[in-house]
């Protein structure tokens, strides 16, 4: 691998290259932080569909692609935006009509899982849910596993502990490792090769990233390429992971991006509104997505004043004073 490749490119043609009909696509984020949401609008207007994708615990990326009719299959630990939609409203109804077909396992397993496949290991034992449902209920049927051919036979397997002589613990559960087709995760700072810094939590998105074949990066910062030499102990993610990288300040909005800028309310909360609803939603879709070529004409059609409104304040990490309701 050319450690001095240049592996920036515009966002069209990022997605368009690694994200297919069809593909394994894992995305970052947690709830209303983080979320890939440009690259997301993209996928939206490039009209890609039957994506089996893999999420940790996402929120308005999620409900987004349900919501345009992008996902075929969901695994995922938890969907929602906190007071905004405490259970995503396009995904509620997905799944309550049968039109997705939903795996869910805990957060802590779903970080395993792409751990797993960062490792290069099959699976990885954890106590997480044992006496729980979430062992016994599959969303995924065994004929479904078979007709797949790229997910697991079995969900999760509770294995006696073969080391029981040695500690308390009996049983153990084996959760499947996730090797994506596809993962796009945003940053704060990335260079052209495809370092990367994550200010504040990372979530699972280191994880993901590495277990990923392919990693599409969206950030805020495109720095020069000696800046992230400087402390490098604070860069979780190396160029070796990465294949495609894409400027695109607010690319998280109108979720959080930790000292850059901070949740949109008003987005948010005209969000939920128009996702209760089938045909308010389809407006949605036309006025905000494919109404809007790039993400800049969305950032456009929100106004300065808004953006102004979120920018964070670089001693705390969020806007100190956005009226949250």
């Amino acid at each position: 691998m050319n450690s001095n490749e240049n592996k920036t490119m515009g966002l069209s043609e990022a997605v368009s290259t690694y994200v297919k009909n069809g593909c394994h696509l894992s995305i970052g984020g947690f709830t209303i932080n983080r979320n890939p949401m440009a690259a997301v609008y993209e996928i939206i207007r490039q009209k890609i569909k039957g994506l089996h994708v893999y999420a940790h615990s996402n929120g308005q990326g999620v409900d987004e692609l349900v919501g345009a009719g992008s996902i075929l299959n969901l695994e995922i630990a938890y969907g929602g935006t906190g007071k905004f939609m405490s259970t995503c409203l396009r995904f509620k109804k997905a799944v309550q009509d049968k039109t997705i077909k939903i795996e869910d396992y805990s957060n802590y397993q779903m970080t395993l899982r792409f751990l797993a496949g960062a490792m290069g290991v099959p699976f990885l034992p954890t106590r997480s849910t044992l006496g729980s449902d979430i062992i016994n209920r599959w969303g995924f049927s065994k004929a479904f596993r078979r007709e797949e051919g790229r997910i697991p036979d079995e969900k999760l397997v509770v294995m006696d502990n073969p080391f029981k002589n040695w500690c308390d613990t009996r049983k153990v559960v084996l959760v499947p490792a996730i090797n994506p087709d596809v993962t796009i995760i945003h940053v704060q700072k990335a260079d052209f090769r495809g370092n990367c810094r994550i200010d504040g939590l990372t979530f699972a998105d280191v994880e993901q990233a590495k277990a990923s074949k392919a990693l599409i990066i969206t950030c805020e910062e495109l720095l020069d390429d000696d800046y992230l030499k400087t402390d490098p102990d604070r860069n979780q993610i190396p160029f070796i992971h990465a294949d495609a990288v894409v400027r695109v300040p607010f690319g998280a909005f109108p979720t959080a991006c930790f000292k850059y800028y901070d949740y949109d309310p008003v987005y948010l909360k005209r969000y939920a509104e128009s996702a209760k609803d089938d045909e308010a939603y389809q407006s949605y879709l036309t006025e905000m997505v494919f109404g809007k070529r790039t993400h800049r004409q969305l950032l456009d059609h929100v106004g300065r004043e808004r953006l102004e409104n979120i920018i964070a304040d670089k001693n705390r990490g969020y806007a100190k004073h956005l009226e949250r309701k």
